[in-house]
Parts: structure tokens; sequence; C-alpha cells
């Protein structure tokens, strides 16, 4: 129940990619025999695929080795190429960490970065966005799907203001490639990152989408063999893009069916736990929201000792990314939940693997522990006889 983190391997990914781990071991830079010819041709139907499930050229796709590499290429590259004449940037606070954390070492070299807060839905607001563009702004970086709280920004309006106000746009599709339909023309994004490992592809393999019309320009990150159009040196790993390029394909297939079936098993889960327990939140916007992605708090619990009784199912309480801090989650805090509810929030995740089994037990032992766990609080225990906590003078020891 943490497809946010990764996904399994899809058995047709694992049937793509077999040959080449094997017999057909050429490196694709390979110019000379047919290894090379044979690896090269692998490697062009991978960009086709990819291309293709986000409505794209297959020139404009690079291979990289995951959406962090990706995002990187796209924040530092872009700002680095355009830096003589624009030195601002504009994300989100909500953003996933390599993005923000881009765009601090940026700042260290000296360029102007806007962090855009979001409303309490998770959302941005676009007149702020309007706003905040500058003369010398060269990138806006919003990211599609939200890894922690799954709420879906409005792509294509953000697509829509950043091209009327000639700047480009990226963002970061990692958790939305290949679950909800994306065109990169009609939503006039101009850089986007994707990870194979989010899609039931192999770990270790992503792609960024560079626009060529109007041309995007970055400086590449790594120096080497000027593969990859320049842009990302080293030899592609021919398996691993294979992986991501049938991945792509079984997406692109199965989209609509995955969707449905995992919005039925979305609001099971979510309608059996709130018609059980009382004072559930649901963290984001229930509207614009992809249904993968559920995170609720579950209010006088601690969300870690939940996440301990609960051990035999894998979830987290945000990204595991970040998971090494003790902090409640700095999106959770974005969205301006309660320090107290961010601390007992966790994040459910559902995919094409799981099962309505798998659902209910979770939903079955979730349930069992929350009220366990609440019978031993004495917060609990206060709200339950009527008094209110927020008015407790609490003294420190």
């Amino acid at each position: 129940m943490d497809v946010q983190a990764t996904t399994p391997l899809d058995p047709r990914v694992l049937d793509a990619m077999l040959p080449y781990l094997i017999n057909y071991y050429g490196n694709p830079h390979s110019r000379t025999h047919a290894y090379g010819w044979e690896s090269e041709a692998a490697m062009e139907r991978a960009r086709q695929q990819v291309a293709s499930l986000i409505g794209a050229d297959p020139r404009e796709i690079i291979f990289t080795s995951g959406a962090t590499e990706s995002n990187n290429i796209a924040i530092k590259g872009v700002a680095r190429f355009y830096r003589s004449r624009k030195k601002h940037l504009i994300t989100t606070q909500t953003e996933h960490k390599c993005v923000l954390d881009s765009c601090r070492s940026l700042e260290a070299e000296g360029f102007q970065v806007t962090y855009l807060p979001v409303q309490k839905s998770g959302i941005i607001d676009l007149k702020e966005l309007e706003a905040a563009i500058q003369p010398d702004t060269s990138l806006v970086s919003v990211m599609t799907v939200n890894n922690e709280i799954g709420v879906k920004q409005p792509i294509a309006e953000i697509g829509r203001i950043c091209s009327s106000r000639k700047v480009y746009f990226h963002t970061d599709a990692a958790q939305a490639v290949g679950k909800i339909p994306l065109d990169v023309n009609d939503m006039k994004i101009d850089l986007m990152s994707i990870s194979g490992h989010k899609i039931y592809g192999p770990k270790g393999v992503g792609a960024i989408y560079i626009r060529r019309r109007p041309r995007v320009r970055v400086e590449a990150l790594q120096s080497g063999g000027g593969q990859e159009r320049g842009m990302r040196s080293g030899t592609v790993p021919t398996p691993l893009v294979v992986g991501l390029g049938a991945a792509c394909e079984v997406a692109q297939q199965e989209m609509e069916y995955d969707h449905k079936r995992i919005s039925k098993l979305s609001e099971r889960l979510i309608q059996n736990i709130m018609k059980s327990l009382p004072d559930v939140v649901m963290n984001g916007d229930p509207k614009h929201h992809y249904p993968g992605c559920i995170n609720l708090s579950f209010a006088y619990v601690e969300g870690e000792s939940l996440l301990m009784a609960l051990k035999d199912v894998a979830l987290s309480s945000g990204s595991a990314c970040t998971s090494a801090s003790l902090e409640p989650s700095y999106v959770l805090r974005a969205i301006g939940t309660d320090e107290d509810l961010a601390h007992s929030s966790i994040r459910f995740g559902i995919g094409r693997f799981t099962t309505e089994e798998e659902v209910d037990y979770t939903v079955e032992k979730c349930i069992q522990h929350v009220k366990r766990l609440r019978e031993m609080s004495p917060l609990w225990e206060m709200v339950q006889d009527g008094i209110d906590l927020k008015s407790i003078k609490w003294t420190q020891h």
C-alpha cells in the first residue's frame, strides 16, 4: 500500500527487458557492428513509446537515471543557460525535495526563487502565480500530482499563463505519467520529468521531455561523450530504457481501466474507514485529486505508532525521500494542517496490482489499531469528556 514510493515491475515489462540483459548486450552507441545497431534500434523504439504516452516527438525525450536527475537537469539546466538575461524562477512550497533543493542551490549561485504558497486544498492560486512572474523569470516549475497528498495542479492553465508570458514551464510528472492523460502540447508544457519505477518499470531509469519548438535550451550537468543530444552524457542502459518504454506502452493501454479500478478501491478504502472511525480528515482537495494517493489524518493518534502497529502493511507517513526526519511533512504544513494532525497522518497508495482483499485487510487493521491507540490516549479521553484541547494551557516540566 505504498505505491507512491515505488511500484512492482509489471511482468510484461520484464519480458521486454530480458533479451537486452542477456543476448542483445551491445552498446547502443557502437556504430560499427550489429550488436550496437540492435541496441540502438531498441533504444529508439523505447524513446517512441515514452513520447507517445505524453504526445511528444521522440527527439524531445532524453533518457536519465530517474525523475530526480530530470528535475535537476530541468531546473539547473534552464536557469544556467539563460542566466545572462534571466535570474528568477518560480516553484511551489509543496514540490518534491529534489526540486526544492535544486532551487536552493541556485539561490546560492545568485538566482532569485519565489516559493509560491498553496491554498488549504493544496492547489496554487493562479492569480498569485501570474503576479509572481517578473520580466527576468526564466522558469516556472509546478508538479502535476503531489507525491504525499495526491493533489492535481491545474497544469493546462499554468501552461497557458507561462506561454502567454514567454516563461518556460517545467512539471515534475513522476506521479502522474501513465496514470492520468497528459499531453505536452495541449497543456503547453516545455519540460517534463518522468520516472520508471513509479509506473511499474525498472528502478534507476527515467526521462526528461525537452521541447524542440519553440526550442528550450539547457546547460548539461554531466560532461562526457555527448550522448542524448549532448544533454546527458553516459552510455544509455539499453535494458532499463527498454523497460521504461514498455512500461509507458502498457500504461497507455491500461490507463482507463486502471483509473476506474483504482478509483473504486480508493472510494472503498476512504468510505469504510470514515464510517467506522470519527475524527478522520482527508488531506488535500478531494475533487482535484489522483485517487491512488490517499492521505488521512487520524486525530489523537501518533502516525508513527499507527505505522508500527500496522507492521504487516506497507504504508508511510509521507515521502520515503524525507522520512528520515521526524519533522511533520512540509507538504502538510504548507496546506495549513495543524501540527498534531500532521503528526497523525498516513499515506495509503493504491496501484495496478492492489487487490480488494488487500484494501479490506488494511481498512480492518487500521480501524482496529486506531481504536486501540485512542483508548490508550489521554487526549482522546479528554475530548470524549467534552474538553476543548485548544483551550488547555500545558505546562512544561
